[in-house]
């Protein structure tokens, strides 16, 4: 009997020993990287225990705009001191001689100090390059002069470039062949999603030190610099936008109180981004519920009088434009009496300047008897539906999109808005179905100021490798799909030009800007009410200078009240900005 049970005991213990023996090769041996479902970096986490670090650089790739400037993040030279200068006796006396801070204020600052910090942080205090040579030059034990990669507390052109965040299982799903930290960022938005591959991080940069179960030096005060040392990781993601443009341009947008909108500003010469806006902007602690993550400018929007841009260039192709003819602008589309834009008659290209509702709803309606696709394949020649932003096949990716959440535009929802002649008059007008992106407007705006060249628009020119060299380009690239003609352009030219020329143009707030500018306005019922009052949608999208094309804008306002805007003054006001810039670079 009591060998049986001497038996089972040994048994028992055999197989808790083996159990215990396969765990730890599980822990020691096969799972270091990947432990239990959260896949914890067993390795890592261990080095984490006895040592304590700094992150000098997170080692993800950055972004920087068409000069060179990091937008998302800046190198700034700081004080870096470790806490085990407590347990010696340091020249503090030589360091606060350098660098200006006084002796006291750097012992409190290392005596309250658990793990390494950069002086100052999360304002830290900057030092010039001769002082981080004299400090360095001192060779004290755990006092370094050095340039760390620290986050900007406002960031330009927030939507565009977008956000990061941990998420173990999203970055499991996405790169299921790769080696990553959880505590990998990835990218959830914007450019940071577009770019997410090419910018995960190599490793970081750090300052290490070991330590005791008590914080104290394990193995002397010598710390370690750890780098990933690749001399082309991580990557650079050079932007087309430009850091200052891009700054007046938020800081017009906010003083124009824009709180739904913003504006798109185009490099007509080689169709890229210098600057976009997009309010609300972005709540860091509740990004999606306060929709601030949302670009408004790469989403649809209800069009207005923008589309009769579309409808003028149908008409000119069909010789719908005869000048003799005149257009009953006392009525509204339905054929109702017009009270408050009561325009009398007008022909063509005052109907355009001075924005007629009847004059685009007839011409809508007889284009659409020749043709029902007919506004659709207008608003395609002028980049208005379909895709704006660049795609196409790079690197090892192919159909890469620039913008990943772009909208694409629209006019009609089935056939049978299509064929109805109320809904082409309705959509003639830019109401009914259409809707437009702000950036697909200011494209078309580029495209007409081309003389009818269609191009897809760029927000990133080049991914460059670590140490200056180019990895991938993104050259300027055609849209596919039909153009207008340069007569056809340069007649829409033309009409743009007259919306400001004529006295009593939507326009004519812009005629003695220092820039010649020409564009068409929009003010589109979004069918949202405020206390009764219906709401709008408020556009100008326009070009200048007007003989030698080089800047597309579109500022927009979305579902404020027919009294309230702001547009005008902001695209007059960028205007000015713009030219100011280049009166003083020439």
């Amino acid at each position: 009997m009591w060998r049986r049970r001497a038996l089972g005991w040994l048994f028992i213990c055999i197989t808790g020993l083996v159990l215990l023996l396969v765990r730890l090769m599980q822990i020691q041996l096969m799972e270091t990287k990947t432990f239990s479902k959260h896949n914890v970096n067993l390795l890592e986490e261990s080095v984490k225990q006895r040592t304590q670090e700094l992150v000098i650089d997170n080692g993800r790739g950055n972004f920087l705009d068409r000069n060179g400037t990091m937008l998302t993040h800046k190198k700034v030279s700081v004080l870096v001191l470790f806490p085990f200068l407590k347990k010696l006796d340091w020249e503090a006396e030589k360091v606060s001689e350098i660098s200006g801070i006084p002796v006291q204020v750097l012992k409190n600052a290392v005596e309250g100090a658990k793990k390494p910090f950069a002086y100052g942080d999360p304002q830290p205090f900057e030092l010039t390059v001769s002082q981080m040579e004299k400090i360095n030059a001192l060779k004290i034990p755990g006092v370094f002069a050095i340039e760390k990669k620290f986050e900007r507390s406002s960031i330009p052109a927030e939507q565009l470039i977008g956000l990061t965040g941990e998420n173990p299982k999203e970055l499991k799903k996405r790169y299921p062949d790769k080696e990553l930290s959880e505590k990998t960022l990835l990218g959830v938005s914007g450019l940071e999603e577009s770019f997410d591959e090419f910018l995960l991080p190599e490793g970081k940069s750090k300052l290490v030190y070991h330590v005791d179960g008590t914080g104290g030096p394990l193995f002397g005060i010598n710390v370690k610099y750890v780098d990933p040392a690749n001399p082309f990781y991580p990557v650079n993601i050079r932007t087309t936008l430009d850091k200052s443009i891009q700054q007046e341009a938020e800081n017009l947008v906010d003083r124009y109180q824009v709180k739904k909108g913003g504006l798109v500003l185009i490099d007509i010469e080689n169709n890229s981004v210098l600057a976009m806006v997009s309010r609300p902007t972005i709540n860091k602690k509740d990004p999606y519920g306060s929709g601030g993550i949302t670009n408004m400018m790469l989403k649809q929007q209800i069009a207005g009088s923008v589309f009769k841009t579309v409808v003028a260039a149908a008409a000119i192709d069909q010789n719908l434009d005869n000048p003799t003819r005149l257009f009953d602008c006392s009525k509204k589309i339905n054929g109702k009496p017009e009270l408050k834009y009561n325009y009398g008659m007008l022909d063509f290209t005052n109907s355009f300047a001075r924005s007629c509702n009847r004059t685009f709803g007839e011409l809508a309606r007889e284009l659409q008897k020749t043709n029902p696709h007919i506004l659709e394949e207008y608003a395609g020649k002028l980049s208005l539906i379909g895709a704006t932003g660049w795609q196409g096949d790079i690197y090892h990716t192919s159909n890469f999109k620039q913008f990943t959440n772009e909208d694409q535009g629209r006019i009609f929802l089935s056939d049978e808005a299509r064929k109805d002649a109320n809904f082409a008059a309705m959509s003639g007008i830019g109401q009914h179905e259409v809707r437009v992106t702000p950036l697909a407007a200011a494209n078309m705006m580029a495209t007409i100021a081309r003389g009818g060249k269609k191009e897809a628009v760029r927000a990133v020119s080049k991914i460059e490798y670590k140490n200056g060299t180019t990895m991938v380009d993104f050259p300027e690239e055609s849209l596919k799909g039909d153009t207008i003609s340069p007569y056809t352009a340069m007649k829409l030219q033309k009409l743009l030009r007259e919306v400001v020329l004529n006295p009593s143009g939507t326009g004519r707030w812009f005629k003695d800007l220092p820039f010649e500018v020409a564009g068409k306005s929009g003010t589109a019922e979004t069918g949202k009410f405020d206390d009764g009052r219906q709401l709008h949608n408020k556009w100008f999208a326009g070009y200048f200078p007007y003989q030698k094309p080089k800047y597309a804008l579109v500022t927009v306002n979305l579902d404020v009240l027919d009294s309230e805007g702001g547009v005008n003054l902001l695209f007059a006001d960028m205007v000015k900005m713009l030219y100011e810039r280049d009166s003083k670079q020439e």
